[in-house]
């Protein structure tokens, strides 16, 4: 028949197309796998700076509370001093309550210098673990991003020998058709030629005029499903052993709207409960 090379080409131009989809898909996909590592590695570097500004608040604070301390020791050493010099009950009391006040400010910030420090080593060290990861992290993105930028280089090699695979498939063929072709098997994921049997669309299920059906059965031209837009070829059945179409039985082709002037009919079935939608290119 006529249209069989033409078919037997589709069919081959489908394969191509559902694998350039493919490629095309994990080209797109494939660097998003590394967000999660890079959104990982900067939650690491922002979690050890915080760290890092809040141990040099800790370190300021223990400096401070040093001097403080230094302060009180020199007060309290020189109320002591004067001890030896008092002549009266008064004078001895108020050295007495200087002494006292300077001997709780220095155990008081001896307490705090303590627990600054402690908080400090504790940071360090968790610094110190965090550098760790953070490195870790670091050769783990790297190699990552060497793998996927191999990964692309070969589906892009792989991209370009298709495309030249379908440039060779597609000369001297119709550029509507192969417009028409090419964006249904995007819409139906890689799918854009299929058969009919006993006079149903394979692809969206769909019962066809008798007369349409027999110009399927007749291959002598390309014709497109009225209701999912697929390329159509026949396919024998048991149901078509025995008996031709029926025109009085099923309806006709008068029937059907102009497919080729109609763009992105939109047709809404049900089968086997389950929701299904074609378009009309």
């Amino acid at each position: 028949m006529i249209t069989e090379e033409i078919f037997e080409k589709l069919r081959s131009l489908q394969d191509v197309l559902a694998k350039k989809i493919e490629l095309e898909r994990d080209i797109n996909y494939i660097p998003k796998m590394l967000v999660t590592q890079e959104e990982l590695l900067q939650r690491l570097k922002k979690e050890y700076i915080e760290m890092d500004f809040e141990r040099n608040t800790a370190k300021t604070a223990e400096m401070e509370l040093e001097n403080l301390l230094f302060e009180a020791e020199s007060a309290r050493e020189k109320a002591e001093k004067h001890m030896d010099a008092i002549n009266t009950q008064r004078e001895y009391e108020n050295l007495d309550k200087e002494i006292h006040d300077a001997s709780e400010k220095e155990s008081q910030c001896r307490k705090e210098i303590k627990q600054k420090g402690q908080k400090i080593r504790e940071l360090d060290n968790n610094m110190e673990q965090k550098k760790d990861l953070i490195n870790q992290q670091e050769i783990e993105l790297s190699e990552a991003k060497a793998r996927v930028e191999s990964d692309l280089s070969d589906r892009k090699n792989l991209l370009a020998e298709l495309e030249a695979e379908e440039k060779e498939l597609t000369k001297n063929m119709d550029e509507e058709l192969l417009f028409k072709f090419e964006r249904i098997v995007k819409k139906k994921g890689g799918n854009g030629i299929v058969s009919i049997k006993g006079g149903v669309c394979s692809s969206c299920h769909m019962i066809l005029p008798v007369q349409f059906a027999n110009s399927v059965r007749g291959g002598k031209e390309i014709v497109s499903c009225p209701y999912c837009s697929s390329i159509l070829f026949h396919e024998e059945s048991s149901e078509d052993e025995e008996i031709y179409f029926d025109n009085d039985t099923a309806g006709s082709l008068s029937d059907l709207e102009d497919l080729d002037d109609e763009e992105d009919i939109e047709y809404e079935y049900e089968d086997d409960d389950e929701k299904m939608t074609g378009y009309d290119d």
